[in-house]
Parts: C-alpha cells; structure tokens; sequence
C-alpha cells in the first residue's frame, strides 16, 4: 500500500496548490500575461504527459479497450463542461457578468470537481504501474492547480460569495482529488481502466481547455513556454524518472 501513501501525500500538495491560487485572488491583481505563461507551461507538461506516457502505457495494459476508454475520458469531461458550465476562462478573462447568478458559481464548481476527482485517480494509477508514471502525472497536475483554483475562486468573487467561498471551493477541489486517490485503491484491478480514462481527461483538458486560452495570448513566446512544457516531460523521462522504475 505504499502506492497509496505517497499518491495521498502528493494530493494533500496538489490541494494545498488549489488553496494557495484561491488565496492569490484577494490578495492582488495578477495580470492575465502571467497567468497565461504559467498556464502555457502547465498545458504543454500535460499535453505530453498524456500522449507520450499515459496513452501508450494504456494501450500497451489493455490494447482493446483502451482507445474507447481513453476516447470515453475525454468526452466524460466535454460533456459536464458543456451540457453543466457556462463559458467561463482563466483569470482576468473571467467574465463577472456572467456569474452573478450563485447557482452558476456552484454549477461550474460541480464540473471542476469532476476534473480533479479524476486528477486524483490518474495519479494513483499512475503509481499503481510504476513511480516515474506516477510522479509525471503528478507533474502534470500541480503545474495547472494554481490556476485552477485561481479560476474557482474568482467565479465565487463574481458570483458575490466573497474570499472565504472562494477558499472554500478551491479547498474543496483538493478534497474531490483525494476521493480519486481513494477509489482508485479500492478498485486497483481495474488500474489499466482508470488511467486510460485518467488519459483522456487530461488530454481533454490541456488541448480543449488550456491550449485555447495560452492560444488568446499572441507572440511566440507564448508557444515556446508549451514547447518548454513539452520538452521538461521528455527530459525528466529520459534523464531522471527511469531510475525510479520498481
């Protein structure tokens, strides 16, 4: 149960991230060029994550069903962001008109809950297979958990909830991510499952949700920090993460 230990102690970090993007939202004013960087880089380490490691590693644990579940991952979190949230990005492109109706604020939290549940269950697959798939998962998901909680609080800011809903629901995003953690050990015989839909869902979220708001920052700056993202996976992969292998 080791695996289960470390993948808990990692989700306690990644939740302390989500509180501490909840907690910079009443701090100061960050500018939306910061933000989208620090997105960029989150967005090309998930992004290669998913498609150099994670895919592969499913296809190779369960070649006939993996490309359906990776496939039904994907459109798990298509359908909650679309048919549950309204249009809503990042940071400054938050749109506060849009969110002064609290039900809204806790219809958007819903789907984000979701996200991080299966955060959490990506990571424990991905130590249930081997340390370093473990660790790149957990690369993957810290470097988007500050804004992730950045964003859920200030949906709750707009929609009137004040600081303190805000922390709340970005505490609450690290909660949803220790409940993967927990059923992912439960239901450690159906591992090669998880993370193929674990695959999907990040893919999802760093092409479908990440790429298109660095994409609203133009230059290419822009697109050699998702290079950097993608290039910090390979290296990590080939220089440090094989020594990790049980």
């Amino acid at each position: 149960m080791a695996f289960l230990w470390t993948s808990l102690g990692l989700g306690v970090i990644a939740g302390l991230a989500n509180v501490f993007g909840g907690a910079i939202v009443s701090a100061r004013a960050w500018s939306r060029t910061f933000l989208a960087y620090f997105i960029a880089l989150g967005a090309g380490f998930m992004l290669a994550t998913a498609l150099t490691q994670m895919v592969p590693e499913s296809m190779r644990l369960a070649p006939l069903r993996a490309p359906i579940l990776i496939l039904a991952g994907y459109f798990i979190v298509h359908f909650f962001e679309h048919s549950w949230l309204a249009h809503f990005h990042f940071g400054e492109e938050t749109h506060v008109d849009e969110f002064v109706n609290p039900r809204v604020a806790y219809v958007a939290l819903s789907g984000l809950l979701i996200h991080t549940f299966f955060d959490g269950v990506s990571i424990a697959a991905g130590f249930l297979i081997a340390n370093w798939l473990g660790l790149l998962i957990f690369g993957a998901v810290i470097l988007h958990n500050i804004p992730e909680g950045f964003t859920m609080a200030s949906i709750m800011t707009a929609a009137r909830k004040g600081p303190s809903a805000g922390l709340w629901a970005a505490t609450s995003l690290g909660v949803s991510r220790i409940l993967g953690i927990l059923a992912m050990a439960l239901a450690r015989d159906w591992v090669s499952s998880g993370l193929a839909l674990s695959a999907g869902v990040t893919l999802y979220v760093a092409a479908s949700d990440l790429i298109p708001e660095v994409n609203r920052t133009p230059g290419p700056k822009i697109a050699l920090t998702v290079a950097a993202g993608v290039g910090l996976v390979i290296l990590l992969r080939l220089l440090i993460f094989p020594k990790l292998l049980p």
